[in-house]
């Protein structure tokens, strides 16, 4: 699955994909992966990308807004950033992206996340 989606990420930053196309590959089951409960050792290298069937959740560990510490929880983030609901599943794009100095918590959807000094890891989270 990770070189599918590997091979898929690449045509993507290109813009080789059309929205279509890869819609067509999530729905055939060939692209989206469950999610992992966090990110931690999947954030290398920077501008990696991710696909996951990601099913909210309120509980969970969470530093940062919009960019996230590889370690906050995925499903957690997922409601954070208003891409799910709580038990809602949806399928999301994840991107690793460079550390930030400072994570910037806030209240949002219904999730509180806090702030946190630099991390080594972090990711952002976009719809389909």
């Amino acid at each position: 699955m990770k070189a599918v989606q590997e091979l898929v990420a690449y045509f993507d930053r290109r813009g080789a994909l059309s929205p279509r196309q890869l819609r067509r590959l999530l729905d055939h089951g060939f692209l989206a992966g469950e999610a992992p409960a966090t990110m931690i050792d999947l954030c290398d290298p920077v501008g990696a990308t991710f696909y996951f069937r990601v099913r909210g959740a309120a509980q969970g560990s969470l530093w940062g807004t919009d960019i996230y510490t590889g370690d906050s929880t995925l499903a957690v983030a997922a409601v954070h950033a208003g891409l799910v609901k709580v038990d809602e599943t949806a399928i999301l794009k994840v991107t690793v992206v460079a550390p930030l100095q400072k994570y910037q918590g806030s209240a949002r959807n219904g999730v509180t996340s806090h702030d946190f000094g630099r991390y080594g890891t972090a990711y952002r989270l976009s719809a389909i």
